[in-house]
């Protein structure tokens, strides 16, 4: 590692993920899932976390190379046996201790190319609704929860392949995840506490405005997606049960709400590379009729985003639809970042699968029957897609069919 002042930047980077990412509180217990190659920066949240007052800290740790060897060794029916016991923890940390979650990502985008797709979905499924408490305690924000990121050596690989060696590579990520998290400010908690209320102000414009519906209109893109009544646009800051505020991502620039998932048509191609579950699928085109995704493709990868929505329940509908402006920091750094965190926050995109009942008043208190009955998808899954450029207009439709330019050229026009 040859970053400058790296050790001192990875210490601003754990507080600033314990402090203002998670808020920990006095008495809270924390699980990080974090990978076996980060353990210093599993110490240093660890240290953190006990600093602020936490009871308890958890770390849950992975291995990718373990994790692909798992999903080509073993049959089918063994790898989605999930064991009694892992759900009977997940719903203990979720029901009897609200654990605050801390998820770091840095895993390999393509780790699973080479493993069977039906294997993948068939987990993917399983999984879904084996730890659907955890799911929709995250959803609702029952629970305080924080996705961040760590520069990992095959992820780096990736993102810089014309950098000549492996620590330049890792280097080079650290630095981006550095700079879109705000480390190399004097007080990063400050600067944090800046953005969020830009954001917020673009947020409380759009619920001021209460459309009814938005088009979309870009290269390969023609789309109107209807908005529930009520709908609530959020951006960076969450709150738990108890007011406590928290930041669920980390770097955010969106602001999003739900679509209402019966008022969908038209067609959307996505503008850059999706990872998911370990496969990295590009040139994902959605066609879109009565509410629901009719076909789905991929110029690569479409086996396996055709599962997403075939294999999921759901599937067929949007859980989210967000807004990024094209000049925002991370689209401007040019880099395709191969992960969801990183590429959605350089991009307008949309989500498959689950609405987050926060985006709707009162939705946290709704039964699933009620979300669905206004508008609010109902999933056992969530992911997002990206799809905005500096070529997408976006409009928003008021009930009178009055329409007001929210983007023109991939930048905000309100």
């Amino acid at each position: 590692m040859v970053l400058p002042n790296f050790e001192e930047n990875l210490r601003k980077y754990a507080r600033l993920l314990i402090v203002k990412g998670l808020n920990v509180q006095v008495g809270d217990w924390v699980k990080v899932s974090i990978a076996v190659d980060q353990a210093p920066l599993a110490r240093l949240l660890t240290k953190e976390a006990y600093e602020r007052g936490a009871e308890k800290v958890i770390i849950k740790w992975s291995d990718d190379e373990i994790t692909k060897l798992n999903y080509m060794h073993q049959p089918k029916e063994v790898l989605t046996n999930i064991p009694k016991y892992e759900i009977e923890e997940s719903e203990d940390h979720v029901l009897n201790h609200h654990v605050c979650r801390l998820s770091i990502l840095s895993n390999d985008p393509g780790l699973l190319n080479e493993v069977d797709p039906n294997k993948v979905a068939a987990y993917q499924k399983v999984a879904g609704k084996a730890f659907k408490a955890q799911r929709v305690a995250t959803q609702n924000d029952d629970l305080k929860w924080t996705v961040a990121a760590a520069a990992g050596e095959a992820w780096a690989k990736h993102v810089f392949p014309n950098l000549k060696t492996s620590e330049e590579q890792v280097d080079a990520l650290w630095d981006q995840i550095f700079k879109t998290c705000r480390i190399y400010h004097e007080d990063p908690i400050a600067i944090w506490d800046q953005h969020k209320e830009t954001l917020k102000e673009k947020a409380s414009k759009l619920n001021e405005y209460q459309f009814d519906a938005l088009h979309y209109t870009a290269p390969g893109t023609d789309l109107i997606l209807g908005l529930p009544k009520n709908h609530i646009w959020a951006s960076a800051e969450s709150y738990d049960p108890n007011g406590v505020e928290f930041i669920a991502n980390m770097p955010t620039e969106e602001v999003f709400t739900a679509p209402d998932t019966h008022r969908m048509e038209g067609v959307v191609r996505s503008t850059k590379p999706l990872s998911y579950a370990g496969t990295l699928i590009e040139g994902i085109e959605v066609h879109f009729k009565d509410g629901k995704i009719i076909d789905i493709s991929a110029d690569k990868g479409d086996e396996a985003i055709k599962k997403l929505v075939q294999d999921n329940e759901g599937a067929t509908g949007l859980g989210e639809v967000a807004l990024v402006p094209d000049p925002s920091p991370i689209s401007q750094s040019g880099i395709t970042f191969f992960e969801t965190l990183f590429d959605e926050n350089a991009s307008n995109h949309l989500a498959i699968g689950a609405a987050y009942p926060t985006t709707i008043q009162g939705g946290t208190k709704m039964s699933e029957e009620e979300l669905l009955k206004h508008g609010m998808n109902v999933s056992t899954t969530h992911v997002d897609f990206m799809i905005g450029s500096d070529k997408m207009d976006i409009d928003g439709i008021k009930e009178d069919g009055t329409i007001v330019p929210i983007f023109r050229n991939g930048d905000w026009a309100i």
